[in-house]
């Protein structure tokens, strides 16, 4: 027995060692994995300074040369809202006033670095204001990620560029909520920013009715004193903002514009005016703030109080007569929140609210006319639906912290012994997150069409050159190859009537509706080979874009000396410098490679893949085969070009398969995968009635 107690003495200090070294080398990862975070921090942040600063000084910080440059409102004799370009209150407009001195000298820069110092103090007291108990990943990791949301966030890009104020209410109000602990000192500070910006003064609910009174009553005093306060010094400003202008409205851009993301603006953009409209405004404005509050409240004695920091703020947001599209930063601290019991669900909320608050509007939606109405509205209906529908959960909800998991597929053995490179790309069972997918999917489409177009050389001479050069190119190699049958086939098919017009059809009408049924067809029927399809898909589409920025190509249809008919777009006026660039919203010479053939490629080969009926698969490659016909009858594109877009679909299966391991073998239908892999939730005592 000695000898046995000896002998294991050496095993657990082998094994005690193992364990040390396996949570040092996790730790080492982290720290590595939050100084890459603060790095992309940083590098945002200098990317935002060089762009404000490299901009001519009469094109940035506009809104701060208006209020205290050498000719600004602040700066001469008269009203301060003369000319309605100042918007702020008038304790605001007696704030900057001292700063007006210094307007001539490098406020730009010294407001520039402020402003990105607020940014990274806000990052900081967001990251401190999660909801408790956190784990030590978020706890490091928490402070990077949100000073970067911030920074890509429209609101701080806006700020940074405009020259606003909107950053700080918010720091003063979150400083008062959860740094700050003096009653006293805390109500300064969030009245202040209602001093700022009175809607601000909606806190003042949240803290009474959640107990914290004394900080409530100061709050309000502050508010009072500083309004008195500017009263007393500016009472003719006063006077005009308060009474004549009714809290702002009026200042700045016109009300119904885009830029007010407040419900006022959203009802004077649908035709409303009046006193319909203002009463409206009203008795929807107060259902909101009511609505808001008590939300706010529920989540803030549940122990989630940035949550209802930020509700209170969604609401502060639609209440307001004007909310320039710089004071929407509550919208993008409502991203704390957690919703959906499934962890496949978790990521939808998060991901919308950063989609609508980094990107433009016109990207998160088609530019379809029934779609204006959410398109143009659309940070003030995430504001609204945080306020008043999303269902967060409470931190009493078993599902807050352990959602049910998403089933995968058992990995698939591979013949090398890195594949798959990124195996936490596992192949899941069930159908992902329909809202979640179409928002990806219009996304990056919108992110293809403005590269596919930002990677043109055709919008000048010297790009129309290049590309006809490499147009040239291209029919030297074909003419080597005898594969040169472009002219031939486009004019045999012009003198077909009937056969012209099939392709014309197919050429126009094709192109997104046979991919995207794909798509719906998997997602639907096959979810598992849905992830692998539409992974190939994205990285095909990817490397076609590389193509099109390396090699802008001009087609058959766009070369002067080729005789091509374009059976599509109508002749060609070879006399204009600027006659490929047909419209200004797709470029011309991204011929190489052919995504018209490449997408029609994918969709044969998935089809030939998972059709589960043998006459399915050869029925599925007739689409390519039409697509190649129709790109080079209408002069379109060169057969080289089919090649091209053959061989970026061959590398985008090649990374899928590189990245996530190969295809799973075994694909169960939606509805016995979902009842596979329904957990079960163990039965909860029923609740007394």
């Amino acid at each position: 027995m000695a000898n046995a107690e000896h002998s294991g003495r050496p095993t657990e200090a082998f094994g005690s060692t193992a364990v040390d070294t396996v949570v040092d080398t996790a730790r080492a990862r982290l720290r590595a994995a939050r100084l890459g975070l603060w790095l992309v921090a940083a590098i945002l942040a200098v990317r935002q300074v060089a762009v404000v600063l490299g901009t001519p000084s009469g094109e940035r910080l506009t809104d701060l040369e208006t209020w205290v440059g050498p000719n600004g409102v602040l700066h001469v004799n008269g009203s301060i809202y003369d000319s309605t370009q100042f918007t702020g209150t008038p304790f605001g407009g007696l704030v900057l006033k001292p700063l007006t001195r210094a307007a001539e000298q490098a406020l730009g820069w010294g407001w520039t670095f402020g402003t990105l110092l607020l940014v990274a103090a806000l990052g900081l007291v967001v990251a401190r204001a999660l909801p408790q108990p956190i784990s030590r990943r978020t706890a490091l990791l928490a402070s990077p990620v949100a000073t970067s949301l911030l920074m890509l966030s429209l609101p701080v890009r806006n700020t940074l560029w405009l020259g606003q104020t909107s950053i700080i209410p918010v720091l003063l109000v979150l400083l008062g909520c959860f740094v700050v602990r003096d009653w006293r000192a805390a109500g300064v500070l969030i009245g202040l920013a209602a001093a700022l910006q009175p809607t601000v003064l909606l806190f003042a609910a949240l803290l009474w009715f959640t107990g914290r009174r004394r900080v409530a009553a100061a709050t309000g005093a502050t508010f009072a004193g500083g309004t008195v306060l500017a009263w007393a010094a500016l009472p003719h400003d006063s006077y005009t903002y308060w009474v004549h202008h009714m809290a702002g409205v009026g200042l700045g851009g016109e009300a119904d514009g885009l830029a007010n993301q407040s419900l006022h603006g959203a009802l004077l953009r649908l035709g409303l005016a009046g006193p319909i409209e203002i009463g409206l405004f009203l008795s929807l404005g107060a259902a909101v703030a009511v609505l808001g509050i008590r939300r706010a409240v529920r989540y803030a004695r549940d122990g989630q109080l940035l949550l209802a920091v930020a509700l209170t703020g969604c609401a502060a947001i639609v209440v307001s007569p004007t909310t320039w599209q710089h004071q929407l930063l509550w919208v993008l601290l409502a991203v704390v929140g957690r919703v959906g019991k499934r962890a496949s669900d978790r990521y939808v909320w998060p991901v919308a609210v950063i989609l609508v608050m980094t990107l433009p509007a016109k990207m998160m939606l088609p530019n379809m006319a029934a779609l204006y109405p959410l398109r143009d509205n659309a940070v003030l209906l995430a504001a609204l639906a945080a306020a008043t529908v999303v269902p967060f959960l409470p931190r009493t909800s078993p599902y807050y912290r352990a959602p049910i998991p998403t089933e995968v597929a058992q990995p698939v053995p591979t013949r090398w012994k890195r594949v798959p490179l990124l195996p936490f790309l596992k192949r899941v069972l069930t159908r992902p997150n329909l809202l979640l997918e179409l928002l990806l999917i219009r996304v990056t489409y919108a992110a293809y069409q403005q590269v596919r177009l930002a990677a043109t050389g055709g919008s000048n001479s010297a790009g129309r050159v290049r590309a006809e050069v490499h147009g040239q190119q291209i029919l030297d190699i074909e003419r080597f190859l005898h594969i040169d049958i472009e002219h031939a086939v486009n004019h045999w098919v012009v003198g077909v009537g009937w056969l012209r017009d099939f392709f014309d059809f197919y050429y126009t009408s094709f192109h997104f509706v046979v991919p995207l049924t794909v798509l719906g067809l998997l997602y639907w029927r096959r979810p598992v080979d849905y992830r692998w399809a539409r992974a190939s898909l994205g990285f095909a589409t990817l490397l076609a874009l590389v193509g099109f920025w390396l090699y802008p190509l001009a087609p058959p249809r766009l070369m002067p000396s080729l005789g091509i008919i374009d059976t599509v777009h109508g002749v060609q006026d070879f006399t204009k410098p600027d006659y490929g660039t047909l419209t200004a919203l797709t470029n011309q010479y991204a011929a190489m490679p052919s995504l018209h053939f490449g997408w029609s490629l994918w969709c044969g080969l998935v089809i030939a893949i998972v059709a589960p009926k043998w006459w399915m698969k050869p029925l599925g490659l007739l689409h390519p085969f039409f697509t190649v016909s129709a790109i080079v009858a209408t002069g379109n594109h060169w057969i080289l070009d089919a090649a091209g877009g053959a061989a970026v679909v061959g590398g985008g299966f090649a990374l899928s398969y590189v990245f996530m391991g190969p295809r799973a073998r075994v694909v169960a239908t939606t509805a016995a995968a979902e009842r596979a892999v329904r957990p079960a939730v163990p039965e909860r005592d029923p609740a007394p009635s």
